[in-house]
């Protein structure tokens, strides 16, 4: 019964995802990569929340909450400021520039070379890290949920591969065969059957707690775990409170800001208006995200205190246990299509900055819209099968969440620094860039290295980054005093979208930051 609700569901959104896509031209960059700049708010805000909530959210954030208890919504909640700086001062800048990529605005404000290493590190970044996590985590998930092991009469390890190939194929195919209108809007169906899926795990575990009453479960759960409901984490916790004023906040704004496979999003937006509604409401939801991400790690504490072989398991169990089985295969479904979401953005991404900043530059700087398309798919091929073999090797790491974070370290915060100065000065050179994203990215991986290999008591790494983010924009205005621009750089407006902003922008904003602020001041 789980399965044909899951493989239904499944084709259900195939077919709806095929048959959207099949007015848009998807041989122009724009079509393929873009959507045709057609996105509106709704489907931009289903997108984003989709491409971000996926298993390394679900089940590595459940995980450190199974651990830690809330504090660990610090990466949820803070989100939503991110996105509101974002909609209010990078938005207008990007639609201004006309943009597909990041990397593009960073070829005109510094030069070539810049967008090769930037896209070069976002590429990286993707095939080591994000690819091959987002594959583990979902085929966790569904290996436990469906028992996978029991039911195939393998290894749990041989059914981690199985279940890594059967998502990274099916993944391949929407993504570089789709393009990014058919992921879009997956992603959109999918969100609506994640957040009903992901708000019945708490209801039916607290169901379960309170013996059929969710007042009961609730009351139950905080008066027999009350340390798990601090918000403020001591130095030891993988979130000490002083970090959310420095890395974290710079971690959220690199990903909600500058990230190619989120802000691709809102780069399709048909005007601003539609790219502002779609990010404030996404912001929106992204605080109830606790909710999903989470409530179920501290349930299920509660529920198996530590009788669980990794934190990592605590969501998949969970559900398999609360969850009547008839709606299994659905939520199964829906988490499948969360994975592929992610999967998809992420390779989708690598397709763009491939095609568009590398191939069209460096490779053939003649080549036809087309072959720009084609090249990109084949480079995402080769891409996907790279992150298919390194994913079932992430089963040996610790928590799988804090693992993600700490890594992306090498390549966001050079990223956001180079982005940063690049919109806030006019003189800065390119010479200053090339060294601030080099030495970003060095400095940090030194860090990491001697952090793991040494005894040495270095700083949290959220504050190592802030560090660096802060060292690296002085040493790019100090060689921009040095070394200035012969010509102050000034955006030109490309008129490819309207860029009207909605008027009531900055009120939701601060709305959305009070909210925000207060949910830590009751947790606290």
């Amino acid at each position: 019964m789980g399965i044909i609700s899951f493989l239904g569901f499944t084709l259900l959104v195939a077919v709806i995802s095929y048959l959207a896509t099949l007015k848009t031209d998807e041989n122009t960059s724009d079509g393929y990569f873009l959507g045709g700049r057609s996105l509106t708010g709704v489907v931009i805000a289903g997108s984003l929340l989709l491409t971000n909530l996926s298993t390394e959210q679900i089940v590595g954030l459940n995980g450190s909450a199974f651990t830690e208890g809330v504090l660990v919504m610090a990466w949820e909640t803070l989100a939503a400021i991110a996105m509101v700086i974002t909609a209010i001062f990078l938005l207008p800048r990007y639609l201004k520039g006309g943009l597909t990529t990041v990397p593009q605005f960073l070829e005109r404000r510094y030069d070539v070379a810049t967008k090769a290493i930037t896209s070069g590190l976002f590429l990286t970044g993707y095939a080591i890290v994000l690819l091959p996590i987002v594959l583990y985590t979902g085929s966790l998930a569904l290996s436990t949920m469906f028992n996978v092991p029991e039911l195939l009469g393998v290894s749990k390890n041989l059914a981690i591969w199985i279940c890594v190939f059967g998502i990274g194929i099916v993944g391949s195919i929407y993504a570089i065969f789709g393009g990014l209108k058919a992921v879009a809007v997956s992603d959109t169906i999918n969100a609506v059957g994640l957040l009903i899926g992901g708000i019945m795990i708490p209801v039916f575990g607290l169901l379960e707690i309170g013996e059929g009453s969710i007042g009961e479960g609730i009351t139950v759960l905080f008066r027999d775990n009350p340390e798990k409901f601090d918000a403020i984490g001591g130095s030891e916790s993988s979130i000490p409170f002083a970090t959310i004023f420095t890395g974290m906040m710079l971690v959220q704004l690199f990903y909600w800001g500058t990230n190619q496979a989120i802000i691709q999003r809102a780069l399709g937006a048909k005007n601003l208006k539609e790219g502002q509604k779609g990010l404030l409401l996404a912001s929106f939801i992204k605080i109830l995200g606790p909710l999903i991400v989470v409530l179920p790690g501290i349930i299920a504490f509660h529920m198996f205190g530590n009788t669980l072989d990794k934190a990592d398991e605590a969501y998949p169990m969970l559900v398999s246990k609360v969850l009547p089985l008839s709606l299994v295969g659905f939520f199964a479904a829906v988490l499948f299509g969360a994975i592929l979401s992610s999967f998809n953005s992420a390779l989708n991404s690598s397709v763009t900055l491939y095609g568009i900043d590398i191939y069209k530059e460096f490779v053939n700087k003649e080549a036809t819209e087309k072959q720009v398309v084609k090249a990109g798919k084949t480079f995402g091929i080769f891409l996907a099968i790279f992150a298919m073999v390194i994913a079932p090797f992430l089963q040996h790491a610790e928590s799988i969440f804090t693992y993600l974070q700490k890594v992306n370290g090498c390549y966001s915060i050079p990223i956001l620094t180079i982005i940063v100065v690049g919109y806030l000065t006019k003189r800065v050179p390119a010479i200053a860039a090339k060294i601030a994203i080099l030495s970003g990215a060095v400095l940090y991986i030194l860090y990491v290295i001697l952090d793991e290999t040494t005894d040495i008591a270095f700083p949290h790494f959220l504050h190592v980054m802030a560090i660096l983010f802060v060292f690296n924009v002085v040493l790019m205005l100090v060689l921009g005093a040095l070394y200035p621009r012969e010509t102050p750089y000034v955006q030109e407006y490309t008129k490819e979208v309207d860029i009207q902003p909605w008027k009531y922008v900055k009120i939701t904003g601060i709305v959305i930051c009070v909210i925000v602020i207060s949910s830590y001041v009751y947790f606290s």
